[in-house]
């Protein structure tokens, strides 16, 4: 038992000495750090003092450099003030001689002037007493001069005139050639040509009494409905419509055919066809003008417009149709308009609507070329294709370069050999009018039209005309016959003026 109790006490004398070695190391460890953070408290303390004072060593720097600049800047600045307070002073001194400058010159300018007033004072007294004493007024003097050298130099002068004329002419003969020659080589259509009746064709020869009918009738009453005549002879199948108007004819030989065909030729049923016909041949217009616009390209237009274009179909002006020839005139324009670079749709439709006044101008009084403007303008078309169908007679004055062109293009189809079929009687008329508005000028001694009226030569007296007088002539005989003449084309004039010296050694 004793010995149980002292194994206890030893146990526990033993856990209490542990206890407290325990104890006294864990209050070691504590004070060791203590004093631990005592020293990272003191190196944070130490480094927060660097810190800091090296910032005040970078502040204190930041501020020296800071001041060294704001010294330099208010240096430069005084400097740049002093300079600009220089140029200013010299700018001022420059402005301030200007002024003195520009008042010399203003004083000189006026000294000038007086001096010019009073030059112009004493030109205008010595001329007057110029006048004064010579007993010419100033334009008879310069008329004296101007005759005087002008007979002097007479020779001179027409040689450089002449010499300048054909160089010009010859360079402007060869480009116009050129333009004209591929034009009309890129379109060469047929001659359109139509004559004053048509003939219609019979299957026999006893169909010409039915058409005659008992006492004339059928034929009074044909002739009457159509207003064509009618000429049956003894020429073998075949009789002949005559007439004027082209669409009658048209009318007329159609409305025979078909009573031909059906055999029964008697005044009703004459009325019957000819009216049926005449109602196709209004269809017939209106594709007549829409082949034609649309073989040109051109659309848009009014159905009224395109049946007027139609009825040129039937006109004919010199025997040429006036829808054929308005077709060529509009290819032959748009291709000089492409050669020249002009506007090539405003040509073309120039050109085919140039004579657009011919379909109405059994129905209106006037110039067809006036006639055809006036229509366009009530379909508001473009002005300047109004002044190219408006001009190419003349009748006003061209405003543009496809006017030009309409009227070269409508000279070059109307000239055409064979284009135009004219009667004896007109074309002795213009040949004896074109004698005689070369014949009515002084100096003139003889007048011969040539080459059908394309050409006329001018013989005349060498010791009334000179040559300088003999160019003007020439000019004024083609000013002439272009104003007071209708003529298809171009006409050549020759002024001849010869001297002959004759002398006998004997």
């Amino acid at each position: 038992m004793e010995q149980i109790i002292f194994m206890l006490a030893g146990l526990l004398v033993g856990g209490g000495a542990g206890a407290v070695g325990m104890l006294l190391k864990q209050k070691g460890e504590r004070a060791g750090a203590v004093s631990l953070k005592e020293q990272m408290v003191r190196e944070a303390e130490k480094k927060q003092e660097d810190i800091l004072r090296q910032a005040r060593e970078e502040a204190a720097r930041v501020q020296e450099a800071a001041r060294r600049e704001e010294q330099e800047g208010k240096q430069r600045t005084m400097q740049l003030e002093e300079r600009l307070v220089a140029r200013d002073a010299q700018l001022d001194a420059k402005f301030e001689k200007l002024e003195e400058s520009r008042s010399r010159i203003d004083e000189q300018i006026q000294m000038l002037r007086e001096k010019e007033a009073g030059l112009s004072d004493l030109q205008e007294r010595a001329k007057k007493e110029l006048e004064k004493l010579s007993g010419l007024s100033k334009d008879d003097a310069r008329e004296l001069l101007l005759s005087k050298y002008e007979k002097e130099f007479e020779s001179d002068i027409l040689v450089r005139i002449r010499k300048m004329e054909e160089r010009l002419m010859g360079e402007a003969d060869k480009k116009a050639k050129k333009v004209i020659g591929l034009a009309i080589q890129k379109y060469a259509n047929e001659v359109a040509s139509e004559s004053m009746s048509t003939i219609v064709t019979l299957p026999e020869d006893d169909i010409k009494g039915r058409i005659i009918g008992r006492e004339g009738r059928n034929i009074n009453a044909f002739e009457r409905l159509t207003g064509v005549d009618v000429i049956v002879d003894d020429t073998p199948g075949s009789i002949l419509i005559s007439g004027f108007d082209l669409m009658r004819r048209f009318i007329a030989k159609k409305s025979l055919e078909i009573l031909i065909e059906d055999g029964r030729i008697h005044p009703a049923r004459i009325e019957e066809v000819v009216e049926k016909v005449k109602q196709d041949t209004n269809d017939l217009v209106m594709e007549f003008g829409e082949k034609a616009l649309l073989e040109l390209g051109i659309t848009g237009l009014h159905p009224n417009l395109v049946k007027m274009v139609g009825r040129l179909r039937f006109r004919t002006s010199y025997g040429q149709n006036i829808l054929k020839h308005s077709l060529e005139v509009a290819y032959i324009c748009g291709q000089l308009a492409q050669e020249i670079g002009a506007d090539v749709r405003l040509a073309k439709m120039a050109g085919f609507f140039h004579d657009l006044g011919k379909a109405v101008t059994h129905e209106v009084e006037g110039s067809h070329a006036v006639i055809g403007a006036t229509i366009l303008r009530k379909f508001n078309m473009d002005e300047k294709l109004i002044n190219c169908v408006e001009s190419h007679h003349n009748d006003v004055e061209p405003m543009c370069v496809e006017a030009i062109l309409t009227a070269a293009a409508d000279a070059i189809s109307g000239a055409r050999p064979g284009a135009r079929s004219d009667t004896l009687e007109n074309y002795v008329r213009r040949l004896q009018d074109l004698e005689g508005a070369a014949s009515s000028f002084e100096g003139v001694k003889n007048v011969y039209a040539i080459q059908a009226g394309r050409e006329v030569r001018v013989l005349v007296d060498p010791t009334e005309v000179s040559d300088l007088e003999a160019l003007t002539l020439a000019q004024d005989i083609a000013r002439k016959i272009e104003t007071e003449l209708q003529y298809p084309g171009e006409i050549k004039i020759h002024v001849i003026r010869e001297s002959r010296m004759v002398e006998f050694a004997r």
